[in-house]
């Protein structure tokens, strides 16, 4: 799949938004992408987790044992990633500000984790779940996202894989341009408002 195809898949559910937003990492931007919406069609969330699944190598996707998401954004693009992958797809949640494994999910010692994203922007978030997955004993091999935000620019310090590299700008709140500055700030994503 091209990144004009999964942009298309974006346009098509209305999730590609413009405007003025705050995005979780805290950075300000003028273009969204609601991840939720192109996620809602089942069997287009389906054909965007096989076309990434089909992008990863054969010895990586043999070397996974489960798939490890971060709620609320990843949950379900996560879940599709374990049905292409065959394999078990679990989520940590914030439930006090740090992630953790609930709902009596485990991970085994030495277990390989694939930490799937929906949206990875600064990878703080991705780098939180991933320290979670560690401190329950897995490891976490490699990270895959429907989007990479960064343009490439995110280190997670593990081979990531995004379907799509996107680099729309992004500004610290005391560095914003006058246009963007004059529009109302929405804050669109799973993560309570400020």
């Amino acid at each position: 799949m091209t990144d004009e195809e999964v942009l298309a898949e974006f346009r098509a559910s209305g999730a590609l938004l413009e405007g003025h937003f705050l995005l979780s990492s805290g950075r300000h931007s003028a273009h969204y992408l609601q991840c939720a919406r192109v996620l809602m069609n089942p069997d287009r969330a389906g054909r965007l987790a096989v076309a990434l699944a089909a992008e990863m190598s054969r010895d990586l996707r043999q070397a996974i044992d489960k798939v490890v998401s971060p709620a609320m954004g990843g949950i379900i693009f996560g879940h599709e990633m374990g049905r292409a992958l065959g394999k078990d797809a679990i989520f940590v949640e914030r439930p006090t500000g740090t992630f953790e494994l609930r709902r009596g999910f485990t991970i085994a010692q030495g277990e390989k984790v694939l930490l799937v994203e929906d949206v990875v922007t600064t990878g703080l978030s991705s780098r939180e779940a991933m320290a979670a997955v560690t401190e329950a004993g897995g490891e976490v091999i490699a990270a895959a996202a429907l989007v990479d935000r960064s343009g490439g620019a995110v280190d997670l310090g593990v081979p990531f894989h995004p379907l799509v590299s996107l680099s729309f700008p992004t500004y610290a709140a005391d560095e914003l341009p006058s246009g963007l500055a004059a529009i109302p700030v929405e804050k669109p994503g799973s993560r309570a408002k400020a």
